[in-house]
C-alpha cells in the first residue's frame, strides 16, 4: 500500500519507487505475528487520474486487516471483505505462498451477497479482482508476474467433470461473481524483512527480485489505462454517490445481530436509490447556480419559477433514468425525497435571489423612513392645529422609529445583534406587506377597473382592429 502511494505521489517520475535509504510511510505497518490493521483504513487524499479517453477519475487507496487473525471473528471477517468488496472496483485478495481451496471457498462465503444482488440484475455484482500471491515459491512452475499468475490461476480455477460438485460450484460462483478475475505471483522480499525486527522498509535491505517485481506490480494496478471506474448495477459511481452506499452497508452490516448476505441485499437497493438521489439533486444544484449563483443578477421572480420547474423536471428525468434495485414501488418513495429536497432546495434559491434585489434589501429602511415622514407630517399639522396629545404621540412613534433605524443600521454595519435585526426585518416586511402592497393593490385594482371601463365605454371598431391586427403582424 505504501509503494503504491509513492507511485500515485511519483507516477511522473522516472524513479518513482524511491531511494534506497529512504523508510517506507504511509499507511501504518510493522512486522510481527500480530496484527497491525483493524477494519478498514482509507487514505485521506484523493489522487484525480486522466484516463486515455480524457476523462478525469478519482482513485481512493484502501487498507483492510486480514481475515480469520486470533482477534477477529467469521462475522468480522465477512464485515469487512463484504465491505471492500461492494465499494472497490479493484480488489485484491492478498495470499501467502499459494492459492489453497480453503482461500476460494473463504472468497465464496464473503462474496455470498454478490449471487443473492444479482436476483435483481443480469449484471455480474463485482468488477476486478486480483489474486495477489506473495512469497512465491516456485517460479520454475509459473514465472513471477501477471503472465505466470495468469497461467497459475487458470489451473486452479478450471472447472472439470471428474471434480466434486463442491469443488466446481466454488469456482462457478466466483467466476459468476467478478467481471474481470486475475493474478500476480510476487516473490519473497527477503530474510532481512521477515527476520529483523527494525526494518523500516529501506529498499536496499530487500531482495532485488521483490523490487523488480513491485516495480511491474504497482503501475501494473495504478496506470491510468487499468484503472476501473466503480459500477453498480451498470451505474458509473461518483465519489458523492460512493459516500451514500458507504453509510448505508455499514449501518447494513455492521449491526450486533450476526450478519447474513441477505441483509445486504436491501441495503444496496436502497444505497442504489440514495445515489441516483444524490446525483439528480447534485445536477439540479449545478444548473441552478449557472442560472441564479452567486455572481449571477438577480433574476425575475416568474423567471426563476420557470427555470426551478424545468431543472427540477430534468433531475426527475434523471433520477428515473438510472438503473435502480429494488423495483418501481421501491423506488417510489426516493423519487418523492428528491423531489422534497429540490423543493426546498428552491426556497432557498429564491431567498439568495431575492436577496440580491435592491429594492427589497431596502426595504426595511425604507418601510422605516415612510413611518419617520408621516409621523412628522400628522405631528406637525395635530401640532398647528391645537391637537397636542396627537403631535406628542406622533413625536414619540417618530422618536422610537429613528431609534429603530439607527439600531438596524448598526447591526448591518458590524453583524452583532443579528437576532434583533431580524426581529426589525420581520416587523418592517409586515408593516409593507399590511400597508405599503395593500395601498399599491388597491391602486392597481382602481387603474386596472378604469381601464376597463374605459375599454367598455369606447369599443375599438371592427375594422379598425382588423387594420391594426395586420399592421402589428407586418
Amino acid at each position: 500500500m505504501d509503494f503504491m502511494l509513492r507511485y500515485m505521489y511519483n507516477k511522473d517520475a522516472v524513479d518513482w519507487v524511491g531511494d534506497d535509504n529512504e523508510p517506507l510511510t504511509g499507511f501504518s505497518w510493522r512486522g510481527g505475528s500480530e496484527r497491525e490493521t483493524t477494519g478498514i483504513q482509507i487514505w485521506s487524499e484523493v489522487f484525480l487520474v486522466d484516463k486515455p479517453d480524457g476523462t478525469k477519475v478519482a482513485v481512493l487507496l484502501m487498507d483492510t486487516q486480514g481475515t480469520f487473525d486470533s482477534q477477529s471473528t467469521l462475522r468480522d471477517s465477512a464485515t469487512v471483505f463484504a465491505l471492500s468488496t461492494m465499494i472497490s472496483s479493484i480488489q485484491v485478495y492478498n495470499l501467502s505462498q499459494n492459492v489453497q481451496e480453503d482461500d476460494l471457498q473463504h472468497l465464496q462465503l464473503f462474496t455470498e451477497y454478490g449471487r443473492l444482488a444479482m436476483e435483481e440484475t443480469s449484471l455480474k455484482p463485482f468488477q476486478s479482482l486480483i489474486f495477489l500471491v506473495r512469497d512465491w515459491s516456485f517460479p520454475y512452475e509459473f514465472s513471477y508476474g501477471s503472465d505466470g499468475g495468469a497461467r497459475f490461476l487458470e489451473k486452479r480455477l478450471k472447472v472439470s467433470g471428474n471434480q466434486h460438485e463442491e469443488l466446481q460450484n466454488v469456482r462457478k460462483h466466483i467466476h459468476s461473481c467478478f467481471s474481470s478475475i486475475s493474478c500476480f505471483l510476487l516473490p519473497h522480499p527477503g530474510l532481512k524483512v521477515a527476520t529483523n525486527p527494525n526494518f523500516d522498509g529501506k529498499l536496499k535491505e530487500i531482495d532485488d527480485e521483490f523490487i523488480k517485481n513491485l516495480k511491474v506490480l504497482i503501475p501494473w494496478l495504478l496506470r491510468p489505462e487499468s484503472l476501473d471506474v466503480k459500477e453498480i448495477n451498470g451505474n458509473h459511481i461518483t465519489c458523492r454517490g460512493l459516500v451514500e452506499y458507504f453509510k448505508v452497508e455499514a449501518v447494513a452490516v455492521a449491526g450486533r445481530a450476526p450478519w447474513r448476505p441477505r441483509g445486504a441485499v436491501p441495503a444496496t437497493a436502497e444505497a442504489n436509490n440514495l445515489a441516483a438521489v444524490a446525483t439528480a439533486k447534485d445536477t439540479y444544484s449545478r444548473r441552478m447556480e449557472e442560472v441564479c449563483g452567486g455572481d449571477k443578477p438577480f433574476l425575475a421572480p416568474s423567471d426563476l419559477q420557470s427555470r426551478h420547474a424545468e431543472l427540477k423536471e430534468e433531475a426527475v428525468k434523471l433520477f428515473r433514468g438510472v438503473k435502480k434495485m429494488g423495483g418501481e414501488e421501491f423506488s417510489r418513495r426516493y423519487l418523492q425525497q428528491l423531489e422534497a429536497e429540490i423543493d426546498e432546495l428552491y426556497i432557498q434559491y429564491i431567498k439568495h435571489n431575492d436577496s440580491k434585489n435592491i429594492f427589497h434589501a431596502a426595504r426595511t429602511p425604507a418601510t422605516l423612513f415612510v413611518v419617520i415622514f408621516i409621523t412628522y407630517v400628522i405631528a406637525g399639522v395635530t401640532g398647528f392645529i391645537g391637537l397636542d396629545i396627537i403631535a406628542s404621540l406622533c413625536n414619540m412613534i417618530m422618536g422610537l422609529t429613528l431609534i429603530t433605524l439607527c439600531t438596524w443600521a448598526y447591526i448591518r454595519y458590524s453583524g452583532e445583534y443579528r437576532e434583533l435585526g431580524a426581529v426589525i426585518d420581520q416587523v418592517a416586511a409586515a408593516l409593507w406587506d399590511q400597508v405599503g402592497e395593500g395601498a399599491l393593490y388597491k391602486l392597481y385594482s382602481a387603474a386596472a377597473t378604469h381601464r376597463h371601463l374605459y375599454h367598455h365605454a369606447f369599443p375599438a371598431p371592427k375594422a379598425e382592429a382588423a387594420e391594426g391586427s395586420e399592421r402589428k403582424k407586418m
